[in-house]
């Protein structure tokens, strides 16, 4: 990809060579139109002062003698053949002519302007008659000669150009490294910056243009920051909750090892089946975790059927080997909501199992519609013990599992919900139902 300053050149260097051929072509037009009124002025001039001359006897020319008389009008410049000057009888002979006239009539007009062309060469002439005299006068100038005069004024416009672009030239080149500086500055010290270096970059001696650049540079190291900050923080919190769970599954197998009371090794190994089940649940949500922070929104949309959904996993929960007594009551019949599928199971999985881990043995775990006075929404409800209200606030943060914490659970539940629903657009409300149990509520966001 081509380099801004080598852009900037091209852009510089043609725009400036096309506006001085612009004022070229304009000077050539205005300068050419301008020679040919001067001129002509001149050649109407000089026809009438000849007529005049004619007239006052100071030129005698004789229209019935034969032969040509030389005319006393020279040119005053260095273009030779400048101007020329015929006087022609009215009976069509050459009577008196200047030095270096054509000896070819130079115009058959009677009065005023006209071109001809005398041996491929074209003249500009005025005529001017005099019925007393009998003669007419014919003043030209070759059309060589006006061209000539433009050409010289253009080649005096262009020489000193074309001298001076190569000048001009280094000076844009060097005009724009300079307005680039800022760039280069800003990319050496982001070339020297450590990696792990994510302080916000100074922008307050930075050219206005670049402060936007400077600004989403650090509202990126900001986010960086902080994902490293929630990543830190999530794998001491997940390597704590891992080591719990490891050393006791040890120290049950341990026991089971080391006791010959059957009683004793059947209550050991259903203590591992517990931290075996815990440990899977709590992987299991640190992969979700993860796949959820993976990217900021969703962006696919689809429909899913939250009575199914339920269902399926109500089913997972009533596995015998489980050892959970809980009732799951479903009322959601044939709804369909406008939720991306995966991430509507994965909140659900998560509600439910927290509803059945903190059902009494024996409770009712019921899935409804939200009523009016609670939105529009999906309803999970237990009779377990509820939150505290001074927890409410916190119950969604990672790894806090409160007061009336479960024995298998890991304070990543809640937290996975929210989450997942907030990348879908929904929303998680919790609150203690007035008989005792948490209800929580799946609504769309508004």
């Amino acid at each position: 990809m081509p380099s801004i300053s080598k852009r900037l050149f091209i852009i510089l260097v043609l725009t400036t060579s096309l506006v001085w051929l612009s004022a070229v072509a304009w000077i050539y037009l205005s300068t050419r139109a301008e020679v040919e009124r001067v001129l002509d002025a001149r050649l109407m001039e000089a026809g009438r002062m000849v007529s005049s001359l004619i007239v006052s006897q100071e030129i005698t020319v004789d229209p019935t003698q034969g032969g040509a008389t030389d005319l006393p009008l020279h040119a005053h410049s260095t273009y030779d053949r400048q101007l020329s000057c015929q006087i022609w009888s009215l009976q069509g002979a050459l009577i008196g002519r200047s030095d270096g006239a054509p000896d070819e009539k130079l115009s058959d007009h009677e009065d005023g302007f006209s071109e001809t062309v005398i041996d491929g060469e074209t003249w500009r002439v005025y005529a001017v008659t005099n019925e007393e005299l009998g003669v007419r006068v014919l003043v030209g100038d070759s059309l060589w000669i006006r061209d000539r005069l433009v050409k010289d004024v253009i080649r005096g416009l262009l020489l000193p150009a074309l001298l001076i672009l190569p000048v001009l030239a280094l000076l844009i080149w060097l005009s724009v490294r300079r307005g680039l500086e800022p760039l280069h500055k800003v990319a050496s010290d982001l070339e020297t910056r450590h990696a792990s270096d994510l302080s916000p970059i100074d922008d307050a001696e930075t050219a206005k243009e670049i402060v936007p650049v400077l600004q989403s540079l650090n509202g990126l190291f900001a986010r960086v920051e902080g994902l490293r900050e929630r990543e830190r923080n999530f794998t001491a919190f997940a390597a704590h909750e891992l080591r719990t769970p490891l050393a006791g599954l040890k120290t049950q197998a341990q026991v089971a090892l080391a006791s010959d009371d059957g009683e004793i090794r059947d209550q050991a190994l259903r203590q591992i089946v517990i931290g075996v089940d815990r440990t899977g649940r709590l992987v299991r949500q640190l992969l979700d975790m993860s796949a959820l922070e993976a990217f900021d929104q969703i962006e696919k949309r689809g429909l899913a059927q939250p009575g199914p959904v339920l269902r399926s996993l109500a089913e997972e929960l009533a596995d015998p080997a489980r050892d959970i007594r809980i009732e799951v009551s479903l009322e959601l019949d044939t709804l369909t909501v406008e939720i991306e599928p995966e991430l509507f199971t994965l909140a659900a999985r998560n509600l439910l199992e927290n509803a059945v881990n903190h059902s009494p043995e024996g409770g009712v775990v019921r899935c409804r519609l939200a009523d009016k006075a609670e939105g529009v929404g999906i309803v999970i409800e237990d009779e377990g013990p509820g939150i505290p209200d001074e927890e409410l606030p916190r119950i969604t943060e990672r790894f806090f599992r409160g007061r009336h914490k479960a024995a298998i659970g890991s304070g990543l539940g809640l937290a996975i919900v929210e989450l997942a629903l907030g990348r879908s657009g929904w929303h998680l409300q919790l609150h203690n139902r007035e008989t005792g149990g948490l209800s929580a509520i799946i609504t769309l966001q508004t």
